[in-house]
């Protein structure tokens, strides 16, 4: 079974480290773990290191480091602009990205988006994303946690768009497939998953004016919670991530 990953905000230097706070609470009251277990350490920036518990005390881990690693940041770096979804939708789609391997998410309230994000529930909303790809990052063992954006309005996602080493649209009704569209050797890579209710004629244009191709994934028309992910699956594969 792969070690369970824990955030620090900085790995330890020498080779006796005692993990506390939040991360050591949950490691000794909530998973249990007990002497001779293995722990990976991760400072979300690309660290890691391999430990093993000496000791444990009632919210905290005595360890011994074994190995320490450091992550380089890949050639290219995908963005998501996801449209707010209804319901646990939005959070299903951030969840699954970050496993998968997304670098930012970007909140986007769409035209034809169901739900709007205002005020305190707004800021909730926005941190319940953030919560949810943390703990999916250390669900996967990545080194590096993605971040999530504030919310972008349909202008500063085409500036987005234009700024990007290549900007992608999703629409079902596109010419262009995700595996036949030009991807660049190295840069920021920004694709916009749009509402269910599709995307709104000025946001194509505004898009387009962007400079960003329209996509498609396939014949079959995927939820906001699925698209993005299948997305970054055919990209990961393409830009040989996986």
């Amino acid at each position: 079974m792969t070690a369970p990953l824990f955030l620090v905000e900085a790995l330890p230097d020498g080779e006796r480290a005692t993990l506390a706070g939040p991360e050591g609470h949950h490691a000794a009251t909530v998973q249990r773990l007990r002497v001779g277990e293995a722990v990976l350490l991760g400072d979300g920036r690309g660290g890691t290191a391999s430990a093993v518990v000496t000791g444990v005390g009632r919210s905290t881990l005595d360890l011994q480091v074994t190995d320490r690693r450091y992550e380089q940041p890949p050639a290219h770096r995908l963005v998501v602009v996801q449209a707010i979804g209804k319901g646990d939708r939005s959070e299903l789609a951030v969840q699954a990205m970050t496993e998968v391997g997304v670098d930012e998410i970007v909140p986007w309230p769409a035209a034809r988006s169901v739900v709007r994000w205002r005020g305190e529930r707004g800021e909730r909303a926005w941190r319940r994303w953030g919560l949810t790809s943390r703990e999916a990052a250390k669900q996967a063992r990545r080194a590096r946690l993605p971040a999530v954006s504030p919310p972008a309005d349909t202008p500063a996602v085409a500036q987005r768009l234009q700024s990007a080493a290549a900007g992608l649209v999703l629409d079902s009704q596109a010419e262009l497939s995700l595996g036949a569209v030009p991807l660049p050797p190295a840069g920021e890579i920004v694709l916009v998953v749009g509402p269910e209710g599709g995307l709104a004629p000025a946001e194509l244009t505004a898009f387009d004016s962007a400079g960003a191709h329209q996509i498609r994934l396939g014949a079959t028309v995927l939820r906001v919670s699925t698209a993005g992910v299948a997305a970054l699956a055919v990209l990961s594969t393409r830009l040989e991530r996986w």
